[in-house]
């Protein structure tokens, strides 16, 4: 059905593409009187907060009076039941924000856009490269509009009390740091934290951190072979994958000159706001309730460490695109949506009202004058994700990976090799 209903809109979507590509390279100025032929109302699905989303719809209806754009707040614990039970029902939004962990899961219930009639180069060219998450063999999954990168909170009393003028660049001066931060009492208890890494359960992001080291070797995680998403884990990287987790399992090991972690320590964000430990990896959307939980705290940010050496920069982040429903009763009118959506004053406040950044690149090159934005912009323009096939089924993955190595039951190169088999039975779900 949903190749014959799919055949069906190309025909309409061939009507809109050559000017839905003109929206998105910028060729045509977006505004009033630019959406001739499009009509009724187009219904958008998020989890964003109703209090953000207004504004930016009324203003969009009111430079787009030729259809009207409807939001509906949908609870982010239900969200993707919801929207499954809806399209499965062919009563569904004709727009959703797809979040990048959800996009495998999603692609035979949207419509995939051909790169005949919305070109690889023009995508690549608009948008940062986080976004190419959404790019498939057959084309694109969803437009991205936000990008949310991981970045690096530190402490600035504590290494200004150890003499430390900066925060890390590269993991090796994370390693040199590790002896100076870390601080212990006279039973060789840890007191005081350099940096939350090494287990799995107490550390807000372990896999989110992980995957960025993985992605900083060069392993894409997941990939697209001959039509079909399989694991990466077990193929050969730039830099070798066992010895990448086994730096980050150092850290939870006592015999470990790098030892700064236990499971003894409560969640890393808790530990972090309670000034236990110096260093913190996050998203950029917790900058607010980071300040929240602990005002007085005298903490900054800086890019994630890198690779000593490695050429190319790299941060893991979390991408969500405008996708368009396979079963949209207004297709037209969506995709045009979606592409305004996506290219002008909506992303740009989008990213805003989320305290994330945009996924355009011309709305990267203005960065914001408050003193986190140019951090968050600019890790955003060196960002990447990965086609999560599961988040809660992979959380476990990356679990018992971590966990079989910290407890000896399997080799690095073992907990590798099972994780990759478990993510590749994942994908075939």
């Amino acid at each position: 059905m949903k190749n014959n209903f799919q055949t069906i809109v190309i025909i309409v979507f061939i009507v809109a593409a050559v000017f839905g590509v003109l929206v998105f390279s910028g060729a045509i100025p977006i505004g009033k009187d630019t959406t001739a032929g499009s009509a009724g109302t187009v219904v958008l699905w998020a989890t964003v907060p109703t209090q953000v989303m207004s504004p930016l719809v009324e203003a969009f209806n009111a430079a787009n009076p030729t259809f009207i754009l409807k939001y509906v707040e949908k609870d982010a614990s239900t969200f993707d039941q919801d929207l499954l039970e809806a399209l499965a029902s062919q009563t569904g939004p004709d727009l959703f924000f797809l979040p990048d962990n959800l996009a495998v899961h999603y692609s035979g219930k949207l419509f995939t856009i051909p790169y005949s009639s919305y070109p690889l180069v023009n995508f690549r060219s608009n948008f940062a490269g986080a976004g190419e998450v959404f790019l498939t063999s057959q084309g694109v999954l969803a437009f991205p509009i936000t990008i949310d990168p991981m970045v690096m909170y530190y402490n600035r009393s504590i290494l200004d009390a150890n003499s430390l003028i900066y925060p890390p660049k590269t993991w090796d001066e994370l390693v040199t740091m590790v002896p100076k931060l870390t601080k212990k009492d006279d039973t060789s208890k840890i007191t005081k934290s350099t940096v939350a890494l090494g287990q799995f359960s107490n550390v807000a992001h372990a896999k989110d951190i992980i995957s960025t080291l993985f992605m900083q070797g060069g392993n894409k995680i997941v990939a697209e072979k001959e039509g079909k998403f399989i694991s990466t884990l077990d193929t050969a990287s730039k830099y070798d994958l066992n010895t990448i987790l086994k730096f980050y399992t150092d850290f939870a090991d006592p015999l470990n000159q790098v030892y700064s972690w236990n499971k003894s320590f409560p969640n890393s964000v808790d530990a972090f706001s309670a000034e236990n430990v110096a260093l913190y990896f996050g998203y950029a959307s917790e900058l607010q309730s980071l300040v929240n939980k602990n005002p007085n705290q005298n903490f900054s940010m800086a890019p994630i460490p890198q690779i000593q050496g490695s050429t190319a920069k790299l941060t893991g982040a979390r991408v969500t695109g405008i996708a368009i429903s396979a079963f949209s009763k207004n297709f037209n009118s969506a995709f045009i949506a979606a592409g305004i959506m996506s290219s002008g004053d909506f992303a740009k406040s989008l990213a805003a009202g989320l305290s994330v950044a945009p996924a355009r690149r011309d709305l990267l090159s203005t960065v914001p004058g408050d003193s986190f934005s140019p951090t968050f912009y600019a890790s955003a323009i060196f960002a990447r994700s990965w086609l999560d096939p599961s988040p809660k089924d992979s959380d476990i993955v990356f679990k018992g990976m971590v966990e079989s190595v910290i407890s000896n039951n399997a080799t690095v190169a073992d907990a590798i090799r099972e994780a990759s088999s478990k993510i590749n039975l994942l994908l075939l779900k």
